[in-house]
């Protein structure tokens, strides 16, 4: 998610659209491999530990990237005080990785649990929300917003509704589809913090290295999410290792090769034309979730997945029209 907001001035190519749409396939498959997680360990247990293990998998790449920059700067004949200085954490990028870290924290525990009560296809779906409320909350910072953009939302919240309340019974509400838009809400404000860090870095001219923030927030989100782990839950080895598959996939393909082939794939393709691909996930949640683990939905429920995917592609279309006004 760091470097979804980042901005990128090449055209879209083919290379670029198939990058992404495999991260896409990651991500929502990623969905099925955190519902099957939760049959054998807690929630707080399997999030920790697949964090966790996302930060071990970038590790390398913060460590390489680093010596490439070094080793750069040494060829360009700058002095070793010089180096160091350029070699430093910039307070900018130190402040807002706790800020995105903690956000991210909140956001990826509340999909966590939302397995206990709901499906893995219904939570990528309602998770999607976040590209609904990333204008809403854009208007209290000054932003304007296109009506297209608002019609796009008042769709999204009628899928929404059909996706989550059974007409039969409209006190009927999932806690699991509540803590999903919980989620989604807290994947907005993450959104927002890493546009607002970009524009501060820009304007101050700052260094800002989007894998060691994502490295920094799979740090700290894990690190958190262990300690109540130990506090909250009771974890059993023999359990961890018998969710060990799940595990494995969400941490290192999930939080590890998806988001370098986001990172890849984003230097190959237009931002609008990239945030519109990798929200993809949640069709490819759906499917993966039907193929393996035959999760079935009612006819309003499919019904209201296919309306906010149109929402989601109307926001889009929205924001490409005012990328070129």
């Amino acid at each position: 998610m760091v470097s979804k907001m980042e901005k990128f001035t090449k055209k879209t190519t083919p290379k670029g659209i198939l990058l992404l749409l495999l991260t896409s396939i990651i991500w929502g498959s990623s969905f099925v491999a955190q519902s099957v997680g939760m049959e054998s360990i807690q929630a707080f247990t399997f999030n920790g530990i697949r964090t966790l293990l996302g930060a071990f998998v970038l590790l390398p790449f913060v460590i390489l990237r680093r010596n490439l920059r070094k080793n750069t700067y040494i060829k360009n004949g700058y002095s070793k005080d010089d180096i160091k200085k350029k070699m430093r954490i910039s307070p900018l990028q130190l402040k807002f990785s706790i800020l995105i870290s903690l956000v991210f924290f909140f956001a990826c525990n509340f999909q966590q649990f939302a397995f206990y009560y709901s499906t893995a296809g219904k939570i990528a779906f309602i998770t999607a929300l976040y590209m609904f409320f990333v204008p809403l909350f854009g208007v209290f910072m000054g932003k304007k917003v296109r009506l297209l953009t608002w019609i796009s939302v008042i769709i999204g919240f009628v899928g929404l509704f059909l996706l989550c309340i059974n007409p039969e019974d409209m006190t009927d509400i999932n806690l699991g589809d509540i803590l999903a838009t919980i989620c989604a809400l807290f994947y907005s404000f993450h959104i927002l913090l890493i546009e607002n860090m970009n524009a501060r870095a820009e304007k101050e001219h700052e260094i800002i290295d989007g894998v060691e923030i994502s490295f920094t927030q799979f740090l700290i989100s894990g690190t958190l999410t262990i300690i109540l782990m130990f506090i909250f839950e009771n974890p059993d080895i023999n359990q961890i290792l018998v969710a060990a598959k799940p595990i494995l996939y969400a941490g290192i393909m999930s939080c590890g090769v998806a988001y370098t082939l986001q990172i890849v794939g984003q230097k190959y393709a237009e931002a609008t034309v990239a945030s519109l691909l990798m929200c993809m996930e949640s069709v490819f949640a759906v499917i993966t979730a039907a193929l393996i683990l035959h999760e079935t939905m009612t006819l309003h429920e499919g019904l209201g997945c296919i309306i906010m995917f149109a929402a989601i592609i109307l926001s889009q279309i929205a924001e490409m029209k005012s990328g070129t006004q």
